[in-house]
């Protein structure tokens, strides 16, 4: 039994009346069957999206697929047949119900030792005058539990029901949604985050989970506060804003030493001054100089004979800095004897003056004012644990405090280091994981990329194009696709497409679907809140779904803004209390 193909126990099969039909085949093509309506009145009760069986080569086959287009064709007839008359006869006008169907798979009643089996893709094609019927009542719950039962039962992710079909649950393969990378997309207020919180819940109830979430606006947070039986969904991180001095409270720090060269020199650098050659050269002389220096201290003999001036070794800033002023200032014997300027000497001013004002910058305190315990050599162990563990599942990192100029490269950071570390690891001892990018398109821009948005475009997309060897994978939520990196996108081989209404949006979401189904993107200004499209080869068919609600709601519900202007007054104290939290950074 392969994967494509499964066989169910229920003894009843697909049953249609041959004496009513929909319609019946004239046109066919390699992925489409144009047919005639028999019944002008049935073909009045279906809808774009229903599911058709049509006759196989085969009495115990039907071919399975979906209403794309109806449309009406006239024409002029004689009145009369050839023949009845040789006088001119008048012409009348006759009207002719036609649809297309757009092939997805095969339904066998019988397939060699098994009964009742479906199989995606049609191994062949109907005959002219080949009958067909809608799917619906009896029928489509029958198809909807077989392709339930497509998925194995471990691997079964619940993600809610069919809107043809209420009482069937729509399943995807868990393993083939996360193993080859997915896409969630959908307008604001489409029920985006309710969809990510959805999938958290059902992987939380595994045994050893392990997802991680870069959430922008906090708005994951109630995952990770605990229920009423005491435990909560997820760990929940904030990375370090101006008011934070120390690691307590789920504090999250990103210290300047996890940056590489490259990353660094995108936040310090200004590629525009003639000296910056002179600059990056020093600064990176400098930094390799420092790092042998922790090596030799904490006598890492193995570390010391092989490390780059990229590895992820604490260093001294402070020390750095000592370095580059010396160079900026130093003289040196001229050929009087006379002292003269340094081969440096004025060349690192500017490069000095950018690096302490980032030091000295309280917005960048998760990164250059970090404590003191990020220094030690062993601190990245404690991060590696507590972000690939499966002891803690599902991990949510709040960003929502870090400076947006210098979002790209930290989220870049953060995603690298984690990657590094599963690539380092030992092969057999590796232990999958997810990282799901919440509002991807704000650091990974399609269009207008910067030198520090270079940077987390290189991390994630090496991820996205070698990540599945290595049990890295990427759950992309955005809603705005046009704006995330095609070469990402590219990559994902499933997509939950949620409510659309941009034209450039849903493009981007027809040049990911196989060209036979690109009709369906023509109802994605329709859905509702909470509908979706699944798209990929997670689910056997691309039909529209009605999501679950998630038990724990995120923090990014709509606000009634009519029936909140009529029931509740803004406070004065609550708007001077606001304005003293942006003065000093901090909600606490």
């Amino acid at each position: 039994m392969t994967s494509q193909q499964t066989a169910t126990d229920q003894s009843a099969g697909l049953i249609f009346d041959p004496a009513s039909p929909l319609g019946t085949a004239f046109r066919i093509d390699t992925s489409s069957v144009w047919a005639e309506a028999t019944d002008p009145e049935k073909i009045t009760r279906v809808s774009i999206g229903t599911l058709i069986a049509m006759e196989g080569q085969l009495p115990s086959e039907y071919l399975v697929g979906m209403l794309d287009r109806v449309t009406r064709d006239s024409e002029l007839a004689d009145m009369f047949e050839d023949g009845e008359t040789e006088e001119p006869v008048p012409l009348t006008r006759v009207d002719r119900d036609l649809f297309r169907v757009v092939l997805l798979g095969t339904y066998r009643t019988v397939d060699g030792q098994r009964k009742n089996t479906f199989k995606r893709g049609a191994d062949s094609y109907p005959r002219i005058d080949a009958k067909c019927w809608s799917i619906v009542g009896s029928n489509l719950q029958t198809l909807m539990s077989l392709l339930s039962s497509e998925v194995d039962e471990e691997k079964r992710l619940y993600l809610g029901s069919f809107v043809a079909d209420a009482s069937a649950k729509a399943v995807a393969d868990g393993d083939r949604l996360f193993q080859r990378h997915a896409a969630l997309v959908g307008s604001t207020g489409s029920g985006k985050s309710w969809a990510v919180a959805l999938i958290l819940e059902r992987a939380a109830a595994l045994q050893y989970p392990n997802l991680v979430v870069l959430d922008m606006h906090g708005e994951y947070s109630p995952l990770a506060q605990p229920s009423e039986s005491g435990k909560s969904l997820a760990r929940g991180w904030r990375v370090a804003g101006p008011s934070d001095l120390s690691e307590n409270g789920g504090v999250l720090f990103l210290p300047y030493w996890m940056l590489n060269q490259e990353e660094l020199l995108a936040l310090l650098l200004d590629r525009s001054e003639d000296n910056a050659p002179n600059q990056a050269a020093r600064f990176t002389e400098h930094i390799r100089s420092l790092k042998r220096k922790t090596l030799e201290l904490a006598e890492k003999a193995q570390a010391l004979d092989n490390f780059t001036v990229d590895s992820p070794i604490p260093f001294s800033l402070s020390e750095l800095v000592d370095l580059l002023e010396f160079d900026d200032t130093e003289m040196v014997p001229g050929s009087t004897a006379r002292p003269v300027g340094g081969p440096f000497k004025g060349k690192l001013t500017r490069f000095i003056s950018r690096l302490k004002t980032k030091m000295k910058d309280r917005r960048y305190s998760f990164m250059f004012q970090a404590p003191d315990t990020t220094s030690h050599y062993e601190w990245l162990h404690g991060l590696a644990k507590d972000m690939l563990g499966t002891t803690r599942g599902i991990k949510v990192v709040d960003f929502s405090e870090v400076p947006s100029d210098a979002l790209p490269v930290v989220v870049g950071v953060f995603a690298r280091v984690l990657y590094d570390i599963q690539f380092w690891s030992a092969p057999e001892q590796r232990t999958p994981f997810t990282v799901v990018c919440d509002e991807a398109h704000l650091y990974l821009p399609s269009d207008n990329v910067t030198a520090r948005d270079q940077r987390a475009l290189d991390s994630f997309e090496r991820i996205a194009k070698e990540g599945r060897k290595y049990g890295v994978s990427l759950l992309i939520v955005s809603q705005r696709p046009s704006d995330v990196s095609k070469t990402v996108l590219s990559q994902c081989n499933n997509f939950i497409v949620l409510r659309l209404t941009n034209d450039q949006d849903r493009r981007v979401i027809e040049r990911v679907m196989p060209d036979n189904l690109t009709g369906l993107t023509a109802s994605l200004p329709l859905l509702d809140v909470g509908e979706a499209i699944v798209i990929g080869d997670s689910i056997v068919l691309p039909t529209r779904i009605r999501l679950d609600p998630p038990m724990i709601k995120p923090d990014s519900a709509t606000r009634k803004f009519w029936s909140e202007w009529n029931s509740r007054p803004s406070e004065p104290e609550t708007l001077s209390s606001a304005v003293e939290s942006m003065r000093r950074q901090s909600r606490v």
